[in-house]
């Protein structure tokens, strides 16, 4: 059970970490898109490459930031009846929901993206739009990363309602 614990806090401080840094990134997509508008709308120029910009900053912060969303319990639920459950409840809830939809579903992603990010990388895919950005096998390759720190956090989630079942976790905090 001590293993557990340990993994779980591990686990936790990583996706911590990682939110927190991804987290950063807003302010950078705020100024991007505040320099997009001025430049649209007063300059009457556009770029295709900024507004692009626009998309990988927010796509990488929406993936990125998914696992430190779950670890924060800020994901989308209902509620109404998990909040009037018993702590061992919940956790029963959480252990076997993550067990069977949220750990299938990441490991499906994760295996099914592998070619689309391999091929991605093999033909060194840049934007089809002229004046687009390079590189865009580096915002791909985000999604199994993203899926795996989601599945690493659906297994803390999974270590501390086992905790709860099982051992010493005392109330069961999502």
């Amino acid at each position: 059970m001590h293993f557990l614990q340990k993994a779980s806090e591990l686990i936790d401080w990583l996706n911590e970490n990682i939110g927190s840094g991804i987290s950063w990134l807003n302010l950078l997509m705020i100024a991007v898109v505040c320099y997009d508008v001025f430049t649209r709308y007063f300059l009457r120029k556009s770029s295709i490459a900024v507004q692009e910009l626009e998309w990988h900053i927010f796509a990488v912060i929406f993936l990125l930031g998914a696992a430190y969303t779950l670890k924060h319990d800020r994901h989308v639920r209902v509620d109404a009846l998990y909040n009037t459950f018993s702590p061992r409840t919940r956790a029963w809830v959480d252990f076997l929901g993550s067990l069977v939809f949220l750990l299938p579903f990441v490991v499906l992603v994760i295996w099914a993206s592998f070619n689309f990010v391999a091929n991605s990388f093999a033909i060194a895919e840049t934007s089809p739009d002229p004046g687009g950005l390079p590189a865009r096998y580096l915002l791909k390759a985000c999604i199994p990363i993203a899926f795996f720190l989601l599945m690493l956090q659906g297994l803390s989630m999974n270590f501390r309602a086992a905790l709860v079942l099982w051992g010493n976790g005392g109330e069961h905090d999502a």
